[in-house]
């Protein structure tokens, strides 16, 4: 996890040029030059400060960036950290009332985009400025430091000369849904991830989960905070060498397959853990079998990926 302050561009991170001309944005929402009278002056409508992105709609962003700050939002459904972070995103954007806009890229559906960003770990967040990238943060983190580097990315912007705002078109006639409840104890579990408090968020998940056998999201907040715990200080280097001196090794080969689903790497690290579970004496496999079942609930169990490693696995069983 890091907080670089914005600043220096991520050279080479993405192909600004590949992907600025897939798309136009519409003619109301076609942003001054950054450093333009009209830019500073003028505010664009926009359908919500909150958008989803897509490798062929990702040249709309880069030239809203021209007119405000465009923060990008790179996750995926299987990744509970990033479904920590996002309402904490969210909340953050919409308080700046439409300074800066919120642009979500789900790396699974839109590889060119996770690629081009070299997201090797998620949630990452990167904001674009004139049509430049900067990078600020990966990683769950406090809604306090959310806020800190996003002052630091408005003062960098203004530094650009891009200091427009957008509002959201027809915003005065809409109902904004109330948001579930959370559950006492889930909410303690966030509150301390948020904190960097594993300890007490895996206790709180225990709980929740004593009270209710049934409860699934508990059941997958319990392993995706475990797995932070696992990731949390490794070295990826070091990790990866014991493994490939001993692929029978089980602690090496687990910590590299918790780095491997930590980055998004979820096929590889299924693919490792069937490899040494067939491998094994069948006496020795009941550890491995429970950490992919683990994995399993941190991915997603309706995950594609998730279903095909389910089926080796049984195909290996019996």
């Amino acid at each position: 996890m890091s907080t670089p302050a914005p600043g220096a561009v991520m050279r080479g991170a993405v192909d600004l040029s590949a992907l600025r001309n897939r798309t136009q944005v519409p003619p109301q929402a076609t942003p001054a030059a950054a450093g333009s009278d009209a830019a500073t002056a003028r505010a664009i409508s926009v359908a919500s400060l909150v958008m989803d992105v897509t490798d062929e709609s990702f040249g709309d962003a880069l030239e809203l960036s021209r007119t405000v700050p465009v923060i990008v939002d790179l996750w995926a459904e299987w990744c509970g950290p990033c479904k920590q972070l996002s309402p904490i995103l969210e909340r953050v954007v919409t308080e700046l009332a439409g300074r800066v806009v919120l642009a979500k890229v789900d790396v699974d559906a839109n590889p060119q985009l996770a690629q081009g960003f070299r997201a090797q770990s998620i949630p990452m967040v990167v904001a674009l400025v004139a049509g430049q990238p900067v990078p600020l943060f990966t990683g769950a983190v406090p809604e306090q430091q959310v806020r800190d580097v996003f002052a630091q990315l408005l003062q960098l912007a203004a530094q650009q000369g891009v200091t427009g705002t957008v509002e959201v078109s027809g915003a005065a006639n809409e109902q904004i849904p109330a948001e579930p409840a959370i559950p006492p104890l889930h909410a303690e579990a966030y509150d301390a991830i948020e904190a960097g408090d594993y300890p007490r968020a895996v206790r709180a998940y225990e709980a929740a989960i004593a009270e209710n056998p049934r409860d699934d999201d508990a059941i997958a907040g319990l392993g995706q905070v475990r797995l932070l715990q696992r990731v949390q200080d490794a070295d990826l280097q070091a990790v990866r060498a014991a493994a490939a001196a001993d692929p029978t090794d089980v602690a090496a080969q687990f910590a590299v397959a918790d780095l491997d689903v930590a980055g998004g790497h979820v096929e590889d690290a299924f693919t490792r853990l069937l490899d040494l579970f067939a491998a094994l004496p069948t006496d020795d496999r009941a550890p491995v079998r429970e950490r992919l079942l683990e994995l399993f609930g941190v991915v997603g169990t309706s995950d594609p990926r998730v279903i095909r490693a389910r089926g080796t696995l049984a195909s290996l069983l019996f």
